[in-house]
């Protein structure tokens, strides 16, 4: 209801359909984020993507080896001359961000309520199945722009997976649009959209797909530039900035172009009059609050710990598990809200099967992957080659990190009998005062 009162006194009750709102209300729940970045470094928390000041100091006893910021110059009070003139400001550079940075974190925001704008404007003419299928393609934007834009180069296989994602995407949102379909001949027609219609929103939903495309892959760079912004930080702008491009600018534009909903595309005054006049609309706003919160921090950290890639083919797993949870709600909560299972039912398990096999052939050739090698299931293809090649790269690298350890111990050994430090040990300081009462 939205407060207001029928011919017969009795409350008018109407469906809250808001997707502008839910978009706004996304980014809210994105301020949180904000909050979370102030927490951890306030209180030090440990958190990917932070490093706070003085974590990288020795324990009491070890010699600390001089780098870019210390010195083999020491005071008359036994302190690192460098370390002392620069000791505030590499605390700064560790913990503060710079202001550029604020207003720089606006243009993923732009990109995030371009994708949510273009992709609500395209539900209107598919049904949701078709939606989720297209969603899909993002993956094919993510991977072209990481090898051409990023120049970080994918291998062979690494493609046969994404192939194979896709593969699944299209075998799921099939299954969805097939069973809208039998509905659809039963006299149930959810959109009735024209076939131009239609084709206009596949272009939209494709266009969506792109720019969010766009999105995964600007804040992948973001998060390891050579100044990058912690992935709470991003959350909490990108969240401030959607905030303020919705009142500014989605809102009022929602509000004039003509609509549905009491002569406009969404209003506004009747989208606040009924959450301050329903409980269940305010309870739903709180659960959406915290759930789309960490929703994009999980997304984010799969973005800053494993790949923007990565990010795409894990939200390829969101038909999935919306159909399951529909299932559950079907059949244990309330069959009005729910999905009951058809004969269709078992060719979405097909596409899952098929989704799980593309992200084990992407994730090669680490442990519970599936590596190409010519088997049945490979259909003959072999890029072993590939994997021994990372193999190497990788065993390279493991030697250099061994190496640069013991240089350092060696580093470490020298130093320790001539640098004048407060971290060298109580028990050597003792020894070179009884060494000095001797001469």
């Amino acid at each position: 209801t939205n407060g207001t009162l029928d011919s017969d006194g009795e409350l008018i009750v109407e469906s809250f359909q808001k997707p502008l709102f839910q978009t706004f209300g996304m980014f809210v729940g994105m301020l949180f984020g904000l909050a979370m970045h102030w927490i951890v470094l306030a209180f030090r928390i440990p958190f990917p993507g932070y490093e706070h000041a003085g974590e990288s100091v020795g324990e009491e006893g070890d010699v600390e080896i001089p780098t870019e910021t210390t010195s083999l110059v020491t005071n008359k009070n036994g302190n690192d001359v460098a370390e002392a003139e620069g000791e505030e400001d590499a605390g700064a550079r560790s913990t503060k961000i710079p202001v550029w940075m604020y207003f720089f974190l606006a243009i993923p925001a732009v990109f995030d309520l371009a994708a949510t704008a273009l992709c609500m404007m395209g539900l209107q003419y598919l049904d949701v199945s078709i939606y989720q299928m297209l969603r899909g393609s993002g993956i094919i934007f993510v991977a072209l722009m990481k090898q051409h834009v990023m120049k970080e180069h994918l291998h062979k296989f690494h493609w046969v997976g994404v192939f194979w994602n896709v593969i699944s995407v299209v075998i799921v949102g099939a299954t969805a649009l097939l069973a809208s379909s039998s509905s659809d001949e039963d006299g149930d027609n959810p959109k009735g959209a024209t076939p131009s219609q239609t084709f206009l929103g596949v272009c939209l939903m494709m266009a969506g797909a792109f720019v969010q495309a766009v999105q995964f892959v600007f804040e992948e760079h973001v998060m390891k530039m050579d100044v990058p912004a912690p992935p709470l930080l991003l959350i909490g702008m990108e969240g401030f900035w959607g905030t303020v491009l919705g009142i500014v600018i989605m809102y009022p534009i929602g509000y004039f172009m003509p609509g549905d909903d009491h002569g406009s595309y969404e209003d506004p005054f009747n989208t606040w009059a009924m959450l301050v006049n329903s409980r269940n609309i305010q309870l739903a706003f709180v659960i959406y609050f915290f759930t789309i919160f960490f929703y994009n921090l999980f997304a984010v950290l799969v973005t800053f710990m494993l790949s923007s890639v990565w990010h795409a083919i894990l939200d390829n797993f969101r038909p999935i598990t919306v159909w399951a949870t529909d299932l559950f709600i079907f059949y244990h909560i309330n069959p009005f809200f729910g999905e009951a299972w058809t004969t269709y039912s078992y060719l979405q398990i097909g596409g899952m099967a098929v989704l799980l096999y593309g992200t084990a052939i992407y994730n090669a050739p680490n442990d519970g992957s599936l590596e190409l090698e010519g088997q049945w299931w490979a259909f003959g293809i072999d890029l072993r080659s590939e994997y021994e090649a990372i193999r190497r790269e990788r065993e390279a690298a493991e030697v250099d990190a061994e190496w640069e350890a013991k240089r350092q111990e060696f580093k470490v050994r020298n130093l320790s009998s001539f640098i004048e430090s407060p971290k060298i040990s109580m028990h050597t300081q003792a020894l070179r005062g009884i060494g000095a009462q001797h001469n």
